[in-house]
């Protein structure tokens, strides 16, 4: 079964790009056209490389590491803990603090205090206390859990990450490659692909693009635990997630593209090579 249709991709807008002024020219072979001055997104490529990416996740699974999901903008904040949450595996989906990676000793520490912490408030030790240090105390678990709080279980550095905006999130996709670390992630028209080890051309303005890339990547991960093989697992519910929050530049109606199939690709002019 493939890992997600075509039909999928376009409705939930998949394949909108930015402004054809806002692009990057290194993205010029994931561009299908551009109409009403918005560069369209090939998904025959979209959906080669999220084939790629869903096997790359799979077989990191396997080898026993983990997958670090990673989102911190407003619109993907809910569904990379969601689909993070769903599969078991690290997020970060606040903010990313420097050094997660690369000074990620210091992280293991303060996620350690967070865990006392909290053992402390389960175990009844808060009740020995008086109320000025519960109230430290339970304000440092809350700044901690804030951005913390979903690495409590990620023991060593991940296997790969999945991210949401590569240009938002350039600080940890340049940690991951300092380190090695594979990077899986959606790139957008206005991205640099560069350092990027699996690219997914595609909209990661839109909530419902979001949604489907982060249920994707959720999905190879049960899939490789499961040793069933390339398979579509059920949706996230909907309902999680409320309309997209408007993206002025993408403001193209699904419906004008929904025979959508390039066989013919149209040329795009790189005009702008000296920005490379």
């Amino acid at each position: 079964m493939a890992v997600v249709t075509m039909k999928s991709l376009l409705e939930s807008g998949v394949h909108f790009g930015h402004q054809t002024k806002r692009w990057n020219p290194k993205m010029a072979r994931f561009i299908f056209t551009e109409r009403n001055g918005i560069h369209i997104i090939d998904l025959q490529k979209t959906s080669a490389c999220i084939v790629e990416a869903y096997e790359a996740v799979r077989t990191q699974v396997k080898n026993g590491k983990q997958i670090l999901f990673v989102g911190t903008k407003k619109q993907a904040q809910q569904a990379i803990e969601d689909a993070a949450k769903r599969c078991g595996m690290p997020y970060v989906s606040n903010r990313w603090l420097g050094g997660m990676l690369t000074n990620f000793a210091t992280i293991k520490n303060s996620i350690a205090k967070l865990k006392k912490i909290e053992r402390m408030e389960a175990d009844g030790t808060f009740d020995s206390l008086t109320k000025k240090e519960v109230a430290l105390l339970t304000k440092q678990k809350e700044k901690l859990n804030k951005n913390l709080g979903g690495l409590k279980d990620m023991k060593e550095l991940p296997g790969a990450l999945f991210i949401i905006d590569t240009k938002k999130e350039a600080t940890a996709v340049a940690e991951a490659n300092r380190l090695g670390i594979p990077v899986i992630a959606v790139v957008d028209t206005n991205c640099d692909p560069t350092g990027i080890d699996y690219p997914i051309p595609g909209n990661d303005d839109a909530i419902r693009a979001i949604s489907l890339f982060v249920e994707i990547i959720s999905n190879a991960v049960i899939d490789a635990d499961s040793d069933s093989g390339i398979q579509i697992i059920e949706s996230l519910d909907d309902e999680d997630y409320a309309e997209s929050a408007p993206v002025e530049e993408k403001a193209v109606e699904i419906e004008d593209f929904e025979n959508y199939v390039p066989e013919e690709k149209e040329e795009v002019v790189e005009d702008n090579q000296d920005e490379e």
